[in-house]
């Protein structure tokens, strides 16, 4: 498992698309948090990081496809499935290792970003003057994010042979699970449901999070979701052998 899990993460480091998807992430973000004058920090006059963890999630939704959507698609379509599964491996040890070589593939995308926060603590008037917790807060929630959003990419990633489908998928998938089921919360049907609703995406608990409020709950929500997604792509796979 380990092996399959560093051949995923050098194969990834050793394409281009790796560098293409980091790099335009990170050049996104940083012309949102420094250069367009409706979202900079010098603008609005306030050293927060709210830039990067209000639209960084829209932002996954698209870098996180892109790094999942040949992590099965490919192994399916080549024919390399059936010869990995030769070796003394189970579906979920295969899933496992892929899924956490992509998690780690989005956590080294997030941590250049840690610049940003060295930059405005010192910007800060004083220097230093901004909410520490809730940016750390907000860093958990956006790894714990990352993690659900790498999980529906590989499911997605299951579902066919085509990368660009498995994509699209993904993307389609990551956008109903962090802001569907809250936008269905604002619906008038619902009456008193309407916080369940809302409790039932992924919006509702990042933000809490984004508060600097550190709760189980959220964290067994998210780590729910990603066990969700692994066990419906392990029977996934174990249905091509019916």
């Amino acid at each position: 498992m380990i092996r399959l899990f560093l051949k995923e993460v050098n194969g990834f480091l050793d394409s281009l698309i790796a560098y293409i998807v980091i790099a335009v992430f990170l050049t996104g973000m940083g012309l949102l948090m420094w250069v367009f004058p409706d979202t900079n920090v010098l603008d609005y006059g306030y050293a927060d990081m709210t830039t990067l963890f209000s639209l960084g999630p829209y932002v996954f939704m698209f870098l996180i496809p892109a790094i999942t959507m040949r992590m099965l698609a490919e192994e399916q379509k080549s024919g390399t499935m059936e010869l990995l599964l030769t070796r003394p491996l189970t579906d979920l040890q295969v899933i496992l290792a892929k899924y956490f070589a992509g998690f780690f593939l989005v956590i080294f995308s997030i941590l250049p970003t840690l610049i940003y926060y060295y930059s405005i603590h010192q910007l800060g008037n004083p220097s230093g003057n901004l909410d520490s917790a809730g940016i750390a807060g907000s860093y958990i929630g956006l790894i714990l994010l990352g993690g659900v959003f790498t999980s529906i990419g590989i499911f997605a990633s299951s579902l066919s042979e085509n990368q660009i489908i498995s994509f699209i998928v993904a993307v389609f998938l990551c956008f109903i699970v962090f802001s569907g089921f809250d936008s269905m919360a604002g619906m008038d049907v619902w009456g008193d449901f309407s916080l369940e609703i809302a409790q039932l995406g992924i919006l509702y608990h990042y933000d809490a999070m984004s508060r600097g409020l550190i709760d189980s709950r959220d964290i067994v929500y998210f780590v729910g979701v990603s066990g969700l997604m692994i066990l419906l792509t392990k029977l996934k796979m174990e249905s091509r052998k019916w």
